[in-house]
Protein backbone atom coordinates (compact mmCIF):
# COMPACT_ATOMS: atom_id res chain seq x y z
CA UNK A 1 0.00 0.00 0.00
CA UNK A 2 1.27 3.31 -0.97
CA UNK A 3 1.69 6.12 2.09
CA UNK A 4 0.50 9.43 1.62
CA UNK A 5 4.20 11.25 1.56
CA UNK A 6 5.73 9.16 -1.82
CA UNK A 7 2.18 10.09 -3.54
CA UNK A 8 2.87 13.83 -2.22
CA UNK A 9 6.58 13.81 -3.25
CA UNK A 10 5.75 12.07 -6.72
CA UNK A 11 2.73 14.43 -7.05
CA UNK A 12 5.51 17.55 -6.34
CA UNK A 13 8.27 15.85 -8.78
CA UNK A 14 5.48 15.90 -11.70
CA UNK A 15 4.99 19.50 -11.21
CA UNK A 16 6.97 21.57 -13.83
CA UNK A 17 10.17 23.10 -12.84
CA UNK A 18 9.12 26.57 -12.53
CA UNK A 19 6.11 25.18 -10.26
CA UNK A 20 8.94 23.68 -7.81
CA UNK A 21 11.40 26.82 -7.89
CA UNK A 22 7.89 28.91 -6.96
CA UNK A 23 7.61 26.58 -4.33
CA UNK A 24 11.17 26.59 -3.01
CA UNK A 25 10.73 30.37 -3.16
CA UNK A 26 7.91 30.64 -1.05
CA UNK A 27 8.74 28.14 1.70
CA UNK A 28 12.40 30.35 1.43
CA UNK A 29 10.53 33.38 2.41
CA UNK A 30 8.66 31.56 5.23
CA UNK A 31 11.55 30.33 6.86
CA UNK A 32 12.90 33.46 6.74
CA UNK A 33 10.25 34.88 8.03
CA UNK A 34 9.75 32.26 10.68
CA UNK A 35 13.08 31.61 11.95
CA UNK A 36 15.54 33.88 10.25
CA UNK A 37 18.23 32.85 12.56
CA UNK A 38 17.97 28.97 10.75
CA UNK A 39 18.90 30.63 7.13
CA UNK A 40 22.44 30.66 7.75
CA UNK A 41 21.93 26.93 7.84
CA UNK A 42 20.33 26.36 4.13
CA UNK A 43 22.28 28.95 2.75
CA UNK A 44 24.51 26.36 1.73
CA UNK A 45 21.81 24.61 -0.94
CA UNK A 46 22.22 28.06 -2.78
CA UNK A 47 25.93 28.49 -2.59
CA UNK A 48 25.89 24.61 -4.10
CA UNK A 49 23.33 25.34 -7.01
CA UNK A 50 25.57 28.66 -7.85
CA UNK A 51 28.94 26.60 -7.48
CA UNK A 52 27.84 24.04 -9.74
CA UNK A 53 26.54 26.49 -12.42
CA UNK A 54 29.71 27.82 -12.64
CA UNK A 55 31.19 24.97 -12.94
CA UNK A 56 29.53 23.79 -15.43
CA UNK A 57 29.16 27.00 -17.27
CA UNK A 58 32.92 27.29 -18.99
CA UNK A 59 33.24 24.10 -20.52
CA UNK A 60 29.74 24.15 -21.45
CA UNK A 61 30.30 27.10 -23.52
CA UNK A 62 33.67 25.90 -25.08
CA UNK A 63 32.64 22.51 -26.23
CA UNK A 64 29.19 23.09 -27.26
CA UNK A 65 30.25 26.38 -29.53
CA UNK A 66 33.10 24.46 -30.71
CA UNK A 67 30.83 21.39 -31.35
CA UNK A 68 28.30 23.37 -32.96
CA UNK A 69 30.95 25.66 -35.51
CA UNK A 70 32.88 22.06 -36.53
CA UNK A 71 29.69 20.46 -37.76
CA UNK A 72 28.53 23.43 -39.01
CA UNK A 73 27.04 22.87 -42.47
CA UNK A 74 28.32 25.10 -45.47
CA UNK A 75 24.85 27.13 -46.57
CA UNK A 76 23.36 26.87 -43.11
CA UNK A 77 22.37 30.08 -41.92
CA UNK A 78 23.18 31.77 -38.29
CA UNK A 79 21.47 34.61 -37.05
CA UNK A 80 24.28 36.18 -34.84
CA UNK A 81 24.62 39.70 -36.52
CA UNK A 82 20.57 40.53 -36.00
CA UNK A 83 21.10 39.36 -32.01
CA UNK A 84 24.19 41.51 -31.78
CA UNK A 85 22.33 44.30 -33.19
CA UNK A 86 19.11 43.89 -30.83
CA UNK A 87 22.48 43.38 -27.88
CA UNK A 88 23.82 47.16 -28.57
CA UNK A 89 20.03 48.86 -29.36
CA UNK A 90 18.73 47.17 -25.88
CA UNK A 91 22.00 48.32 -24.21
CA UNK A 92 21.61 51.92 -25.69
CA UNK A 93 17.81 52.32 -24.74
CA UNK A 94 18.27 51.03 -21.09
CA UNK A 95 20.68 53.91 -20.29
CA UNK A 96 18.06 56.13 -22.14
CA UNK A 97 15.77 55.88 -20.26
CA UNK A 98 17.51 56.16 -17.16
CA UNK A 99 19.22 59.16 -17.96
CA UNK A 100 15.43 60.05 -19.16
CA UNK A 101 13.92 59.11 -15.69
CA UNK A 102 16.65 60.75 -13.68
CA UNK A 103 15.43 64.56 -15.68
CA UNK A 104 11.95 63.48 -14.68
CA UNK A 105 12.86 62.17 -11.12
CA UNK A 106 15.48 63.69 -10.06
CA UNK A 107 16.89 61.82 -7.26
CA UNK A 108 19.65 62.78 -4.35
CA UNK A 109 21.96 61.13 -2.33
CA UNK A 110 23.37 60.98 1.31
CA UNK A 111 27.17 61.43 0.57
CA UNK A 112 28.74 60.35 4.20
CA UNK A 113 29.38 56.66 3.64
CA UNK A 114 32.96 55.37 3.67
CA UNK A 115 34.35 55.02 0.61
CA UNK A 116 34.11 51.53 -1.17
CA UNK A 117 36.84 49.19 -1.73
CA UNK A 118 38.63 48.39 -5.00
CA UNK A 119 39.94 49.94 -8.28
CA UNK A 120 37.65 51.44 -10.79
CA UNK A 121 38.87 51.62 -14.21
CA UNK A 122 41.20 54.30 -15.35
CA UNK A 123 38.67 55.18 -18.00
CA UNK A 124 36.38 54.04 -21.47
CA UNK A 125 39.58 52.93 -23.58
CA UNK A 126 40.97 50.38 -20.62
CA UNK A 127 37.57 48.63 -20.30
CA UNK A 128 37.38 48.04 -24.08
CA UNK A 129 41.34 47.13 -23.77
CA UNK A 130 40.41 44.98 -21.02
CA UNK A 131 37.75 43.20 -23.14
CA UNK A 132 40.15 42.92 -26.15
CA UNK A 133 43.03 41.17 -24.36
CA UNK A 134 40.62 38.98 -22.45
CA UNK A 135 39.54 37.38 -25.87
CA UNK A 136 43.45 36.19 -26.40
CA UNK A 137 43.80 35.03 -23.06
CA UNK A 138 45.47 31.42 -22.34
CA UNK A 139 42.58 28.75 -23.17
CA UNK A 140 43.08 27.04 -19.71
CA UNK A 141 43.09 30.13 -17.89
CA UNK A 142 39.91 31.61 -19.70
CA UNK A 143 38.31 28.22 -18.86
CA UNK A 144 39.40 28.54 -14.80
CA UNK A 145 38.27 32.07 -14.49
CA UNK A 146 34.75 32.08 -16.54
CA UNK A 147 36.53 34.29 -18.50
CA UNK A 148 33.49 34.07 -21.35
CA UNK A 149 35.08 36.28 -24.02
CA UNK A 150 37.85 34.24 -24.52
CA UNK A 151 36.60 31.07 -24.08
CA UNK A 152 34.36 32.35 -27.22
CA UNK A 153 37.48 32.77 -29.04
CA UNK A 154 39.17 29.60 -28.54
CA UNK A 155 36.35 28.10 -29.01
CA UNK A 156 35.22 29.37 -32.35
CA UNK A 157 39.00 29.21 -33.73
CA UNK A 158 39.18 25.45 -32.35
CA UNK A 159 35.70 24.78 -34.00
CA UNK A 160 36.75 26.17 -37.34
CA UNK A 161 39.96 24.04 -37.36
CA UNK A 162 37.68 20.97 -36.69
CA UNK A 163 35.24 21.34 -39.25
CA UNK A 164 38.14 19.93 -41.83
CA UNK A 165 38.74 17.16 -39.39
CA UNK A 166 37.14 13.16 -39.80
CA UNK A 167 33.62 12.49 -39.60
CA UNK A 168 34.76 10.32 -36.14
CA UNK A 169 36.54 13.07 -34.92
CA UNK A 170 33.12 15.48 -34.83
CA UNK A 171 31.21 13.07 -33.86
CA UNK A 172 32.98 12.57 -30.43
CA UNK A 173 32.83 16.12 -30.10
CA UNK A 174 29.01 16.08 -30.49
CA UNK A 175 28.78 13.33 -28.10
CA UNK A 176 30.87 15.01 -25.86
CA UNK A 177 28.54 18.21 -25.89
CA UNK A 178 25.54 16.32 -25.24
CA UNK A 179 27.26 14.63 -21.92
CA UNK A 180 27.89 17.62 -20.86
CA UNK A 181 24.61 19.35 -21.35
CA UNK A 182 23.28 15.93 -19.53
CA UNK A 183 25.19 17.13 -16.67
CA UNK A 184 23.63 20.32 -17.23
CA UNK A 185 20.00 18.96 -16.92
CA UNK A 186 20.69 17.37 -13.69
CA UNK A 187 22.21 20.72 -12.32
CA UNK A 188 19.16 22.31 -13.57
CA UNK A 189 16.66 19.63 -11.55
CA UNK A 190 18.18 21.10 -8.56
CA UNK A 191 17.08 24.48 -8.89
CA UNK A 192 13.80 24.53 -6.63
CA UNK A 193 16.65 23.37 -3.83
CA UNK A 194 19.20 26.04 -4.39
CA UNK A 195 16.44 29.14 -5.22
CA UNK A 196 14.79 27.98 -1.60
CA UNK A 197 18.16 28.46 -0.34
CA UNK A 198 19.19 31.40 -1.95
CA UNK A 199 15.73 33.32 -0.95
CA UNK A 200 16.31 32.22 2.51
CA UNK A 201 19.68 33.52 2.61
CA UNK A 202 18.69 36.79 0.97
CA UNK A 203 15.98 37.74 2.88
CA UNK A 204 17.55 36.70 6.31
CA UNK A 205 20.57 38.80 5.40
CA UNK A 206 21.59 41.48 7.72
CA UNK A 207 21.62 45.43 6.43
CA UNK A 208 18.10 44.82 4.70
CA UNK A 209 16.65 47.78 6.83
CA UNK A 210 19.19 50.03 5.44
CA UNK A 211 17.50 49.41 1.95
CA UNK A 212 14.72 51.91 3.29
CA UNK A 213 17.27 54.84 3.48
CA UNK A 214 18.00 54.39 -0.32
CA UNK A 215 14.16 53.76 -1.28
CA UNK A 216 13.73 56.12 -3.85
CA UNK A 217 16.90 55.78 -5.23
CA UNK A 218 16.40 51.90 -5.70
CA UNK A 219 12.90 52.36 -6.61
CA UNK A 220 14.58 55.03 -9.85
CA UNK A 221 16.81 52.08 -10.90
CA UNK A 222 14.51 48.75 -10.31
CA UNK A 223 11.31 51.12 -12.11
CA UNK A 224 13.43 51.52 -15.33
CA UNK A 225 14.70 48.17 -15.24
CA UNK A 226 10.75 46.77 -15.09
CA UNK A 227 9.83 49.49 -17.84
CA UNK A 228 12.81 48.23 -19.93
CA UNK A 229 11.10 44.94 -19.15
CA UNK A 230 7.78 45.22 -19.83
CA UNK A 231 8.16 47.91 -22.36
CA UNK A 232 11.08 48.74 -24.05
CA UNK A 233 12.20 45.32 -24.82
CA UNK A 234 8.70 44.24 -26.19
CA UNK A 235 8.88 47.29 -28.88
CA UNK A 236 12.36 45.39 -30.02
CA UNK A 237 10.61 42.38 -29.80
CA UNK A 238 7.64 43.13 -32.23
CA UNK A 239 9.80 45.30 -34.54
CA UNK A 240 11.29 42.09 -35.51
CA UNK A 241 8.48 39.61 -34.95
CA UNK A 242 5.49 41.96 -35.77
CA UNK A 243 3.45 39.74 -33.28
CA UNK A 244 2.82 39.99 -29.96
CA UNK A 245 5.70 40.23 -28.11
CA UNK A 246 4.24 39.25 -24.57
CA UNK A 247 3.93 35.33 -24.43
CA UNK A 248 8.06 35.73 -25.26
CA UNK A 249 8.85 38.56 -23.05
CA UNK A 250 6.69 36.58 -19.88
CA UNK A 251 8.71 33.11 -20.93
CA UNK A 252 12.06 34.60 -20.63
CA UNK A 253 11.46 36.16 -17.24
CA UNK A 254 9.90 33.52 -15.91
CA UNK A 255 12.24 30.68 -17.29
CA UNK A 256 15.41 33.07 -17.14
CA UNK A 257 14.84 36.39 -15.01
CA UNK A 258 13.75 33.91 -12.04
CA UNK A 259 16.74 31.73 -11.51
CA UNK A 260 19.04 34.70 -12.53
CA UNK A 261 17.49 37.16 -9.73
CA UNK A 262 18.65 34.61 -7.23
CA UNK A 263 21.86 34.00 -8.74
CA UNK A 264 22.72 37.43 -9.17
CA UNK A 265 25.54 36.41 -11.90
CA UNK A 266 24.81 36.37 -15.57
CA UNK A 267 27.61 33.38 -16.05
CA UNK A 268 25.89 31.10 -13.66
CA UNK A 269 22.68 31.34 -15.77
CA UNK A 270 23.85 30.31 -19.19
CA UNK A 271 22.93 27.16 -18.54
CA UNK A 272 19.47 27.89 -17.58
CA UNK A 273 19.38 29.84 -20.79
CA UNK A 274 20.76 27.26 -23.43
CA UNK A 275 18.79 24.47 -21.38
CA UNK A 276 15.78 26.97 -22.66
CA UNK A 277 17.01 28.08 -26.03
CA UNK A 278 17.06 24.26 -27.04
CA UNK A 279 13.18 23.81 -25.46
CA UNK A 280 12.38 26.75 -27.65
CA UNK A 281 13.58 25.42 -30.88
CA UNK A 282 16.13 27.78 -31.46
CA UNK A 283 19.37 26.97 -33.93
CA UNK A 284 21.53 25.77 -31.77
CA UNK A 285 24.79 27.62 -34.20
CA UNK A 286 23.08 30.82 -32.95
CA UNK A 287 22.16 30.28 -29.30
CA UNK A 288 25.37 28.49 -28.45
CA UNK A 289 27.44 31.85 -29.30
CA UNK A 290 24.77 34.47 -28.58
CA UNK A 291 23.78 33.36 -25.30
CA UNK A 292 27.94 32.91 -23.08
CA UNK A 293 28.34 36.41 -25.69
CA UNK A 294 25.13 38.05 -24.14
CA UNK A 295 26.62 37.13 -20.65
CA UNK A 296 29.44 39.38 -21.60
CA UNK A 297 28.31 42.17 -23.04
CA UNK A 298 24.32 42.35 -23.27
CA UNK A 299 24.40 44.77 -20.45
CA UNK A 300 21.33 46.59 -20.09
CA UNK A 301 20.76 46.37 -16.30
CA UNK A 302 24.52 47.51 -15.63
CA UNK A 303 24.08 50.43 -18.38
CA UNK A 304 20.37 51.36 -16.33
CA UNK A 305 22.63 51.53 -12.72
CA UNK A 306 25.92 53.29 -13.96
CA UNK A 307 23.57 56.09 -15.40
CA UNK A 308 21.33 56.37 -12.25
CA UNK A 309 23.84 56.61 -9.83
CA UNK A 310 25.61 58.97 -11.97
CA UNK A 311 23.01 61.58 -12.47
CA UNK A 312 22.26 61.25 -8.65
CA UNK A 313 25.61 61.93 -7.72
CA UNK A 314 25.44 64.99 -10.24
CA UNK A 315 22.12 65.85 -8.92
CA UNK A 316 23.45 65.97 -4.85
CA UNK A 317 26.45 68.11 -6.13
CA UNK A 318 24.54 70.75 -7.94
CA UNK A 319 26.12 69.52 -11.14
CA UNK A 320 24.61 71.06 -14.02
CA UNK A 321 24.20 68.24 -17.05
CA UNK A 322 23.06 69.52 -20.44
CA UNK A 323 21.83 67.23 -23.45
CA UNK A 324 24.97 66.77 -25.13
CA UNK A 325 26.40 65.44 -21.92
CA UNK A 326 23.68 62.90 -20.83
CA UNK A 327 23.72 61.37 -24.47
CA UNK A 328 27.79 61.06 -23.69
CA UNK A 329 26.84 59.22 -20.64
CA UNK A 330 24.52 57.03 -22.69
CA UNK A 331 27.19 56.29 -24.95
CA UNK A 332 29.74 55.74 -22.02
CA UNK A 333 27.62 53.58 -19.50
CA UNK A 334 26.52 51.36 -23.11
CA UNK A 335 30.09 50.84 -23.90
CA UNK A 336 31.30 50.09 -20.26
CA UNK A 337 28.78 48.02 -19.08
CA UNK A 338 29.92 45.71 -22.13
CA UNK A 339 32.59 45.60 -20.36
CA UNK A 340 31.00 44.53 -16.95
CA UNK A 341 32.09 40.92 -15.54
CA UNK A 342 29.08 38.43 -15.48
CA UNK A 343 29.56 38.30 -11.30
CA UNK A 344 27.47 40.39 -8.81
CA UNK A 345 28.03 43.83 -8.19
CA UNK A 346 30.34 43.81 -11.35
CA UNK A 347 28.41 47.18 -12.36
CA UNK A 348 29.40 48.89 -9.41
CA UNK A 349 32.93 49.67 -10.01
CA UNK A 350 32.26 51.27 -13.17
CA UNK A 351 30.76 54.28 -11.82
CA UNK A 352 33.55 56.43 -11.07
CA UNK A 353 34.44 56.35 -14.59
CA UNK A 354 31.23 57.80 -15.43
CA UNK A 355 31.31 60.27 -13.42
CA UNK A 356 34.18 61.99 -14.03
CA UNK A 357 32.82 63.08 -16.89
CA UNK A 358 31.36 65.56 -14.65
CA UNK A 359 34.15 66.23 -12.95
CA UNK A 360 33.48 64.15 -9.56
CA UNK A 361 36.44 63.32 -7.72
CA UNK A 362 37.22 59.62 -7.06
CA UNK A 363 36.77 59.92 -3.50
CA UNK A 364 33.14 61.19 -3.80
CA UNK A 365 32.57 58.57 -6.76
CA UNK A 366 33.98 55.83 -4.03
CA UNK A 367 31.06 56.99 -2.08
CA UNK A 368 28.52 56.40 -4.44
CA UNK A 369 29.92 53.13 -5.14
CA UNK A 370 29.57 51.99 -1.27
CA UNK A 371 26.25 53.60 -1.62
CA UNK A 372 25.60 50.69 -4.52
CA UNK A 373 26.83 48.11 -2.46
CA UNK A 374 24.21 48.77 0.51
CA UNK A 375 21.35 48.85 -2.36
CA UNK A 376 23.01 45.89 -3.98
CA UNK A 377 20.70 42.93 -2.62
CA UNK A 378 17.97 43.94 -4.51
CA UNK A 379 19.49 46.17 -7.45
CA UNK A 380 22.09 43.46 -8.38
CA UNK A 381 19.24 40.78 -8.48
CA UNK A 382 17.20 43.08 -11.02
CA UNK A 383 20.43 44.10 -12.78
CA UNK A 384 20.98 40.67 -13.47
CA UNK A 385 17.38 39.42 -13.86
CA UNK A 386 16.98 41.89 -16.85
CA UNK A 387 20.14 41.09 -18.30
CA UNK A 388 20.02 36.90 -18.55
CA UNK A 389 16.59 37.34 -19.71
CA UNK A 390 17.02 39.74 -22.27
CA UNK A 391 20.21 37.39 -23.20
CA UNK A 392 17.57 34.88 -24.20
CA UNK A 393 14.60 37.24 -25.51
CA UNK A 394 16.46 38.81 -28.10
CA UNK A 395 18.42 35.71 -29.44
CA UNK A 396 14.59 33.72 -29.77
CA UNK A 397 13.20 37.17 -31.47
CA UNK A 398 16.21 37.47 -33.50
CA UNK A 399 16.12 33.51 -34.26
CA UNK A 400 12.24 33.30 -35.34
CA UNK A 401 12.35 36.67 -37.57
CA UNK A 402 14.82 35.51 -39.91
CA UNK A 403 14.03 31.77 -40.06
CA UNK A 404 10.42 32.53 -39.85
CA UNK A 405 9.53 29.64 -38.14
CA UNK A 406 7.63 30.15 -34.75
CA UNK A 407 8.60 29.46 -31.32
CA UNK A 408 7.96 26.51 -29.25
CA UNK A 409 6.52 28.58 -26.29
CA UNK A 410 4.34 25.04 -25.01
CA UNK A 411 8.00 23.62 -24.55
CA UNK A 412 9.22 26.69 -22.47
Amino acid sequence: MTTANPTAFQRLMRMSLISQIAIGLVLGVALALIAPGATKSVALLGDLFIAALKAVAPILVFVLVAAAIANHKHGQPTHIRPVLMLYLLGTFAAALVAVLASFAFPTTLVLDAPAASGTPPGGILVVLKNLLLSAVSNPVRALMEANFIGILAWAIGLGIALRHAGEGTRKVLNDLADAISQIVHVVIRFAPLGIFGLVAATMGEAGMDALLGYGRLLLMIVGCMVFVALVVNPLFVFWKLRSNPYPLVFTCLRESGVTAFFTRSSAANIPINLELCRRLGLHEDTYSISIPLGATINMAGAAITISVMTLAATHTLNIPVDFATALLLCIVSSLAAAGVSGVAGGSLLLIPMATALFGISADVAMQVVAIGFVISVVQDSAETALNSSTDILFTAAACAAESGEPLNLDRA
